[in-house]
């Protein structure tokens, strides 16, 4: 059994151009590879959130997007945002709508992130091996908490893109 995990690297328009390990990707190369975020909302407006488990080696023990993963090499875009709203939310109903993609560069990284919200009511079960906590929050007590060190870098940066689009959905 192969226990190598192998990223798609692709273009700036998502376009593969190559594939690369997981170690390789994370190791300061900042070879472009492709992630697929869910921003759960329910419907009185909050958030979701998860708290990434401390073994992550990637900003463990913040606060982060309701779900964000990789995309497989071979793997469609919806394809991995169901199975990663699956592995670590365990949702499977649920209506995603797209909302950008853009490039995203850490100290460690880039990434291609494909961002998505829905809207869902229903039972939220967190894989505790990748997430040690999850509760909705009110977006108002989110904007108040922003460069304090509770959220990851990614996660504050997306949201401000995003949320102002968002709130039209609850006024």
């Amino acid at each position: 059994m192969n226990d190598i995990e192998y990223f798609p690297l692709v273009t700036e328009l998502g376009e593969v151009i190559g594939k690369a390990t997981r170690q390789e990707c994370h190791s300061g190369s900042f070879l472009l590879h492709p992630v697929v975020h869910l921003h759960v909302f329910n419907s009185a407006g909050e958030l979701y959130l998860q708290k990434r488990a401390e073994n992550k080696d990637i900003q463990p023990g913040k606060w982060d997007t309701s779900v964000g993963g990789h995309v497989d090499f071979g793997e469609e875009i919806e394809n991995a945002l169901k199975r990663e709203v699956a592995e670590e939310l365990g949702i499977t109903n649920f209506e995603p709508v797209f909302i950008m993609r853009y490039k995203f560069i850490s100290d460690q990284e880039a990434e291609l992130v494909h961002s998505h919200y829905c809207i869902y009511d229903g039972e939220i079960n967190p894989d505790p091996i990748e997430i040690s906590e999850g509760k909705f929050w009110k977006i108002a007590y989110i904007e108040a908490q922003l460069g304090k060190s509770i959220f990851t870098p990614n996660f504050e940066q997306e949201f401000l893109k995003i949320i102002g689009q968002l709130k039209s959905l609850w006024l």
